[in-house]
């Protein structure tokens, strides 16, 4: 794997992060998460330059979502249902984000990019489920910012440790995440009581 994103980055450079991001979002088997820190690391070796790799993240993971977007608005449902398997997007993982989608609306767009399998799919339920394009990118859009700048920063900081971080992330996202936000849930909720006049 190491090989392939030490290949796409010689070759493409900033232009292979923004078309490998576009078609990671839009559901191709690529391993995003492990590509935004690996480029992180890239910045930490000094082959890449830190603002620049934030900014083709954030508009490869724009584009993708967009393209999803619009396909979702063409297409609907049936696309997904048809499709999806081919590029690792079971039915389980369609009916678990149309729940989460049904339930927290906007804010999945955003937090959705941090939690596997969902990140894929909720460009697509905001277009079946009318949300217009302001709206949907009002939300996805810092979802994007938040989620390109995250990574990337790890692998930075993180630096020849970059393919421990990956791992635990490739293990543990599905644990890390959803327990980072039900804290930071739990915090706001206790801030937002003690701020609230008795």
């Amino acid at each position: 794997m190491v090989h392939h994103l030490n290949g796409l980055i010689n070759h493409y450079g900033y232009l292979g992060i923004i078309l490998a991001l576009i078609g990671g979002i839009i559901g191709l088997p690529l391993p995003d998460e492990i590509l935004l820190i690996y480029i992180g690391y890239n910045v930490f070796q000094g082959r890449l330059s830190y603002i620049p790799s934030i900014a083709c993240a954030i508009i490869g993971i724009i584009c993708g979502i967009s393209l999803s977007y619009l396909l979702g608005y063409m297409f609907g449902l049936p696309l997904l249902n048809k499709y999806g398997p081919k590029v690792h997007i079971t039915e389980k993982k369609i009916e678990f984000t149309k729940s989460l989608f049904a339930k927290f609306g906007p804010y999945i767009l955003i937090i959705g990019f941090f939690i596997p399998g969902v990140r894929h799919l909720t460009a697509y339920f905001a277009a079946i489920n009318k949300y217009s394009y302001k709206k949907f990118s009002m939300y996805a859009f810092v979802g994007a910012i938040l989620w390109g700048f995250t990574f990337i920063t790890l692998g930075k900081i993180f630096g020849e440790e970059w393919d421990k971080v990956a791992s635990i992330f490739a293990r543990y996202s599905l644990v890390i995440f959803p327990s980072a936000l039900l804290i930071a849930a739990i915090f706001y909720f206790v801030w937002r009581k003690r701020l609230s006049p008795n």
